[in-house]
């Protein structure tokens, strides 16, 4: 079973941050596969079919819950690989369950009872990400609500927290203090290297991924979690913090 695997050796969710299209999902999935096929991790892919939280009301949301999902259960048909995608409302829970294999919770959205309860109620694993402006130990709070929804498959993610209104900065104790609640715990190292605000999207310094991921891994984290692109600059959503696809498997192979 999926989770036994995430409890028991290295695991990487990564993708794109939302679905562009076929090809781009179908290209990242194939190479990150071949990848994980080298390197001897479990792989996960992810992306979203639809960005409810962009900055702008203009930007890029996706393909939207039916298209989206079709196209992720492609990738999962194709590839043979698990998916992970996120939900921003309780009714989308089911119909993603259906597909994917984790459900995601957003980080803004974390302490949403009602979208924890839907999720949990899906028997899926559950990936809470903890929120910018909560300390590690406060996430017990959101995974009691999972469990006492009938779910004990869990995961944590550290995803940096607000240092001011334009920067995160990511405090590595919060790992070791997410450990402790009894769960794996993902270093989301792309999301943490966003510079938040100053402007319609987000931006980002994607040359401190590296550092970020080996911090993590000395510390004990569980596994990771990384956004990849073919052309970050190109990209529809987060290009400004991506890692490039052609670098990722250099990135992985210094850090597993």
């Amino acid at each position: 079973m999926l989770y036994e695997k995430i409890k028991s050796g290295m695991f990487v969710m990564a993708g794109p941050c939302v679905i562009e299209n076929e090809s781009v999902i179908m290209q990242i999935a194939e190479t990150v596969k071949t990848i994980s096929e080298e390197l001897k991790f479990t792989y996960i892919f992810k992306s979203s079919f639809d960005k409810a939280n962009r900055t702008s009301i203009s930007s890029y949301r996706g393909p939207g819950l039916d298209e989206g999902l079709r196209l992720l259960q492609k990738i999962k048909d194709t590839f043979q690989l698990p998916i992970v995608t996120d939900i921003h409302e309780p009714y989308q829970a089911d119909a993603a369950a259906e597909v994917a294999d984790i459900l995601q919770i957003p980080a803004f959205l974390c302490r949403q009872t009602d979208l924890l309860v839907a999720a949990a109620k899906t028997g899926k694993i559950i990936n809470i990400k903890k929120a910018q402006f909560l300390d590690g130990n406060d996430m017990l709070y959101p995974v009691q609500k999972v469990e006492q929804s009938g779910n004990k498959q869990i995961i944590l993610t550290e995803r940096g927290s607000m240092f001011g209104p334009g920067r995160l900065v990511v405090d590595f104790t919060q790992i070791v203090d997410m450990k402790k609640i009894g769960y794996p715990v993902v270093m989301d190292v792309t999301h943490s290297t966003q510079r938040p605000g100053g402007g319609a999207t987000s931006g980002g310094k994607p040359e401190y991924a590296p550092y970020i991921a080996k911090a993590a891994k000395a510390v004990g984290v569980d596994g990771f979690f990384f956004e990849v692109h073919p052309e970050p600059k190109e990209a529809l959503s987060d290009g400004s913090n991506m890692v490039r696809l052609s670098e990722f498997k250099e990135l992985l192979a210094s850090t597993l």
